[in-house]
């Protein structure tokens, strides 16, 4: 019998092989990471990202993230990867961010473009499909956008969810399902869940659309119907004339025996009701049409957004269709350093405290020097008098 450990990690292998991965960056190889993401030159004003692992950290390397640089700009850079379509399938969206220069007002979310996106020209215009992340600025605004294109416009999360606000590292997670429920999480738990036909105010749309959809579906039913009922009331012993000339008088069609006005539900006597019987024809297609949290061509993965003050960090970057398998991706990265970087943060803010005692110490030792200089300066000016 195999032991515990070994199932485990079988088990653990297993998981990995049956997992899609559509898009994972860790920034583990320097600065080679350029190659890979494209920064926008829509506007020769737009803010430039460094790698860094900020002022603190878990482990120097492993922490390395997309730092922005500058105050006060627009920034705008994304990457690309192999289209998929999720349709039937769970998504799921991760990522790490880290605002530690304590954000007043920006942006830390991130956006999920179609394959199409002109990643030079990238911008506020440009069409995404999911935008997920924090957003704070000042004391009203401290939430994490979710929201989701469909039918050529913007839907957001109805529910207030709130983000985190302090300087450390934070993993976020987005998940979508096939049958329409959803998951944000934060650090691993579960902020807010339900349904996104009904967090996202799309209900009313949905209802428009099987609305339409039925009232075509009637239209045509009564159309067809009519159509038969004129079919089978033709004076079927009747024959075409011989001296009938197609090319001049037409198609022949049998002349019509007296009927009563259609009526509908009526039934012609003698007609089999497997020819006159209809089905109501029923829209079977508008829910997947609908598309709530399908999208047919996903290929990029960007940063759109502005920031007052910059110094914002994002790493750890994830989509894949297996909820399991980003749970463990972020086990394996933020899970790791979470600790250690406020350790570090820890260490810091007391060296800090230490260093501006010694200087508050050093600037009153200079103080009463100074008395004292002043002092012997004046005794001998009174003797020079």
């Amino acid at each position: 019998m195999a032991a515990p450990g070994v199932l485990l990690w079988a088990v653990c292998v297993l998981r990995v092989v049956l997992a899609t991965v559509y898009f994972q960056e860790e920034f583990l190889d320097g600065e080679r990471w350029r190659n890979r993401w494209v920064q926008s030159t829509n506007d020769s004003q737009f803010g430039h990202f460094r790698l860094s692992s900020g002022k603190f950290y878990g482990h120097k390397e492993k922490d390395k993230g997309l730092q922005t640089t500058q105050n006060g700009r627009f920034y705008a850079i994304s990457a690309r990867f192999k289209p998929f379509s999720n349709k039937g399938k769970t998504l799921v969206v991760q990522y790490t961010v880290k605002h530690e220069q304590k954000m007043d007002c920006g942006g830390g979310y991130i956006k999920i473009f179609p394959s199409d996106v002109d990643q030079k020209n990238l911008s506020g215009k440009s069409q995404y499909y999911v935008m997920f992340g924090p957003d704070i600025c000042g004391f009203d605004i401290k939430k994490v956008h979710v929201i989701l294109h469909f039918k050529n416009q913007y839907h957001s999360n109805k529910k207030p969810i709130r983000c985190k606000v302090d300087g450390f590292t934070h993993l976020y997670t987005l998940i979508l399902r096939p049958d329409l429920t959803y998951e944000v999480k934060i650090d691993g738990q579960v902020i807010e869940s339900g349904s996104i036909e009904y967090d996202w105010n799309l209900t009313s749309l949905k209802k428009m659309e099987k609305s339409s959809a039925e009232s075509m579906d009637w239209e045509q039913e009564k159309e067809d119907k009519l159509q038969d009922w004129e079919k089978h009331f033709l004076d079927a012993s009747a024959s075409k004339p011989s001296d009938w000339n197609s090319e001049l008088d037409g198609d022949w069609q049998a002349p019509m025996l007296q009927k009563p006005p259609y009526q509908d539900g009526l039934k012609p006597e003698g007609i089999d009701k497997d020819v006159w019987l209809h089905q109501k024809m029923k829209n079977t297609h508008y829910l997947t049409e609908y598309d709530l949290s399908e999208f047919e061509n996903i290929g990029a993965i960007g940063l759109e957004l502005w920031q007052v003050r910059s110094g914002t960090i994002f790493d750890n970057f994830l989509i894949t269709d297996d909820e399991e398998y980003a749970e463990n991706f972020g086990k394996a990265t933020w899970g790791e350093t979470k600790g250690p970087e406020r350790e570090m943060d820890a260490i810091q803010a007391k060296e800090e405290v230490k260093k501006a005692r010694e200087e508050d110490e050093e600037d009153l030792l200079m103080g009463r020097f100074d008395g004292r200089e002043n002092n012997f300066r004046r005794f001998h000016k009174r003797d020079e008098l």
